[in-house]
């Protein structure tokens, strides 16, 4: 964990402000960062038909314009913080989310709002790496921190599932907007009482910061995303898609090039070269794809294909989150016997058989017979992935590397959450324009769509597979971490599934 060092001590007779109200702050910021993560999957077709999204691939950036730049940010977000100071980063990052919801809920255009959510990502990467480390410096190292961090978690934990069925109500009940609104009046909470109960603080020895290898990263992998989502449309051999993956390209080696050559790299590659961390975060890069793209996808097929409400699908998410949360608690005890390397491809191996049930979906599938069964299948397997790889990702880092490893598998998630939601997506539309014409009938437009999907979830259970043996051979089991970790925000991404 980075060491905090306090900009000023406290004024003279002033006190204290309890414990609770301090848990309260950061763990209201929290929640903004994990349900903005999954709140508005289920508000997605109101989203398209309110505001006129010409397809589903161009509405994927609604969930990959946060991603994104959360993902590609994070690690800038941390180093930032560390060195001009935690709380007066993590204040900007809360009023750049709040701000930036309240433009999103009154976005009039699908541009608009997608650049209001990009905007958010960079808040909520600002804000959350600078949240933890205020929490640590708040609580004594002891009984007290450990219960503060407990109850952070939970939020984290339990965010994903509240977020599924929060923009359900909120979309059922008000409009879509809304689960966009809903951050302005927690910001407005958050910023009133940073100042009075947050006390600043930095670390005196950070180095610099790699502001333009954090541009590059985002940039390369946006144009990756990009060339996924149309090639479809403008043709995987035309200018434009060709264009694009080349700049990603050319933008990804110049990250690279750029890491090697930094003084003050964002990921430096000597950590990424030891122990299991490369192992680990192609491993997450896998099982977050898979997740969220498959969240993104359900949340699609039970209300366009099957006619379900958005509160009806948030809770048709449940058994999904408890599966998940379930599995995480028995793979955390069984690590130490099992070992990273076995229970890493277990939990991608579940997965894989999990999402490839949710092929045989079809519009006259019930939910008992099909989707529970894949929910909770590829829910266990997720579980366990994600506590294994992100054990393995700090295995074998040195003492002074740890936090950066963790940071490092933790920003690889939303970055695998874009790219799943752009891979499964491009590939589904290019199995449904393969099936239908101009003159298709409604059942025969709803067949090829049921059977584009299934294509898109037989893709990414192979690529699930691949992980698995990606996995046994690079991954080494870990002892544990010689250094408390901090895990910045990975919980929060973590409960997207």
């Amino acid at each position: 964990m980075t060491h905090a060092t306090p900009n000023a001590p406290e004024p003279r007779g002033r006190t204290a402000p309890p414990g609770w109200l301090v848990l309260a702050v950061i763990a209201a910021s929290q929640a903004m960062v994990v349900l903005d993560v999954t709140i508005v999957n289920v508000a997605l077709p109101d989203i398209g038909s309110s505001l006129g999204f010409a397809n589903q691939s161009d509405l994927q950036w609604v969930v990959n314009g946060y991603a994104l730049t959360f993902g590609g940010f994070l690690l800038l977000g941390g180093k930032v913080a560390d060195r001009f100071g935690r709380r007066r980063l993590f204040s900007i990052g809360v009023g750049l989310f709040g701000l930036a919801s309240l433009v999103g809920g009154f976005a009039g255009t699908p541009g608009l709002l997608i650049g209001a959510r990009a905007v958010q990502g960079v808040g909520g990467a600002l804000m959350a790496p600078a949240a933890l480390s205020l929490l640590a410096l708040a609580f004594a190292e002891g009984e007290a921190r450990n219960k503060a961090l407990g109850i952070f978690a939970a939020v984290s934990g339990t965010g994903g599932a509240f977020g599924l069925v929060l923009g359900g109500v909120l979309t059922d009940e008000a409009s879509w907007r809304w689960v966009l609104f809903i951050n302005a009046p927690i910001a407005v909470f958050v910023l009133a009482l940073t100042p009075r109960v947050l006390q600043e603080s930095r670390d005196e020895a950070a180095g610099g910061f790699d502001a333009l290898g954090a541009v590059t990263v985002t940039a390369g992998l946006g144009a990756l995303v990009f060339a996924l989502v149309r090639a479809n449309e403008a043709g995987w051999t035309s200018v434009q898609t060709i264009g694009l993956l080349v700049g990603a390209v050319v933008l990804l080696v110049a990250f690279w090039v750029r890491q090697a050559q930094a003084r003050n790299p964002l990921v430096p590659l000597s950590v990424i070269r030891r122990g299991s961390v490369a192992g680990a975060d192609l491993s997450m890069l896998f099982v977050s794809a898979a997740s969220v793209g498959t969240v993104f996808v359900i949340s699609l097929v039970l209300q366009t294909i099957h006619g379900y409400s958005p509160l009806r699908t948030g809770f048709a998410f449940l058994p999904l989150s408890f599966a998940i949360a379930f599995s995480a608690q028995i793979a955390s005890g069984l690590l130490g016997r099992v070992g990273a390397r076995t229970l890493t491809v277990l939990g991608l191996l579940l997965t894989a058989v999990g999402i490839a049930l949710f092929a045989r979906i079809t519009p006259d599938s019930g939910y008992l017979g099909v989707v529970l069964p894949a929910f909770l299948i590829s829910g266990v397997g997720t579980g366990i992935a994600f506590v294994s790889v992100m054990s393995a990702g700090v295995a074998g880092a040195a003492p002074e590397d740890a936090g950066i490893a963790s940071g490092l598998v933790n920003a690889v998630q939303p970055i695998g959450a874009s790219l799943g939601i752009a891979a499964l997506t491009a590939v589904a539309n290019a199995r449904f324009d393969a099936l239908t014409s101009p003159t298709t009938s409604r059942a025969g437009l709803l067949s090829a769509q049921t059977s584009a999907w299934a294509w898109g979830f037989g893709l990414i259970a192979a690529l699930l597979v691949v992980g698995a043996l990606i996995a046994a051979l690079a991954i080494r089991d870990p002892s544990p971490p010689a250094v408390p970790v901090d895990d910045t925000a990975g919980e929060a991404v973590k409960a997207t599934a």
